[in-house]
């Protein structure tokens, strides 16, 4: 046990861990994450094993229980699947938005530029509406081939 923590620690240590943000339903995530590991990185993209329909399913789980929104949230399950990607947030040096991306996506890509880690968007596509807010991220990227080329180079904080 002793040995595997070792290990644990010294990876950690050795590259530099990228937190792949996105939907639960975005289908390319776990490609995307197999990229990233190929560039060398060490991706954590384990949330998205809870498969696209995690939420919902929460969601009615809950309803049938007759608890709210926010009673739903002080639930064990709730606790535990926000502690783990907390985590994994504090953990992570690198945060990538793979858009599109809903609420939760937004706040965590947000959380890890808070704490001055570096955090960058994917673009899926030109935005139908555009966002002068996304000019917090570290970079904004049209193409994997961009962002890669960036990600090798030092991360440059925003000054506000």
């Amino acid at each position: 046990m002793d040995s595997l923590l070792n290990l644990m620690m010294e990876t950690e240590l050795a590259q530099e861990t990228i937190y792949l943000i996105g939907s639960l339903r975005l289908n390319g995530v776990r490609e995307f994450a197999e990229e990233l590991r190929g560039q060398g990185y060490d991706v954590f993209d384990d949330w998205h094993a809870a498969g696209p329909e995690a939420d919902d399913i929460w969601q009615q789980y809950e309803q049938h229980r007759g608890r709210s929104y926010i009673e739903a949230l002080k639930g064990y399950h709730a606790k535990h699947v926000f502690e783990l990607d907390y985590r994994h947030l504090n953990r992570a040096t690198i945060g990538i938005l793979m858009l599109p991306g809903g609420k939760s996506a937004h706040l965590e890509l947000g959380y890890m530029i808070g704490q001055r880690k570096r955090g960058y968007i994917l673009l899926d596509k030109e935005p139908e509406r555009f966002d002068v807010m996304y000019q917090f991220a570290t970079g904004i990227f049209e193409t994997k081939e961009a962002l890669f080329a960036e990600l090798k180079q030092p991360g440059q904080m925003r000054t506000i």
